[in-house]
């Protein structure tokens, strides 16, 4: 992941619309540029799995729309992030551009080149710009935490590792199947 560090000033979306079509993914966190390379194939397996189980439960119930990345949420000129996954509950918050308004869920699934700004700058940015739900996927650890945001900061209100079933408490009858996101086999 590189970083804009010993740069005198902020990035902002030109900076990326300046980059786009080379094939990595760019996203700003107040004015830091991060860059990503294409997630694995573990990665793009759970994220797609996971994808189709938001999209079961809410498009289907017409509480939101399911985006998957590449897909820019501009939240403000020096935020520009990629979440893996993400729900959007009000469709006035899309544009020609992408997100500009707080989605409902982003989905961030862990790679050992994010893990660390995931966890830590990203997640808390995304709390202080007001998405209200935020949800850690650990592919090595086969785990799920879901945090709800609370006072300008999230708090856990849902986790589950291994083959269980994660209930969330804020959507009723959401149940993710977590075995499902791990299985091997590409054929599931």
């Amino acid at each position: 992941m590189l970083h804009s560090h010993g740069l005198n000033r902020k990035f902002d979306y030109s900076d990326i619309v300046a980059r786009d079509g080379d094939g990595k993914r760019y996203e700003l966190v107040d004015g830091e540029l991060l860059v990503n390379p294409a997630p694995s194939m573990i990665h793009q397996r759970v994220s797609r799995r996971l994808q189709r189980q938001l999209e079961d439960y809410f498009q289907a119930r017409r509480l939101g729309e399911v985006f998957n990345a590449p897909f820019d949420v501009i939240l403000t000129r020096h935020d520009v992030f990629e979440p893996d996954l993400l729900v959007v509950g009000d469709p006035s918050h899309t544009t020609a551009r992408g997100v500009e308004k707080p989605p409902l869920l982003v989905v961030e699934l862990l790679s050992p080149s994010t893990r660390k700004v995931d966890r830590g700058v990203k997640f808390r940015r995304y709390g202080e710009l007001g998405v209200p739900h935020c949800w850690i996927v650990d592919p090595d650890a086969k785990s799920v935490e879901c945090y709800r945001l609370e006072s300008g900061g999230y708090r856990l209100v849902a986790e589950g590792e291994g083959d269980t079933m994660l209930d969330h408490p804020d959507w009723d009858g959401f149940v993710i199947d977590l075995a499902g996101l791990w299985s091997q086999s590409p054929f599931s």
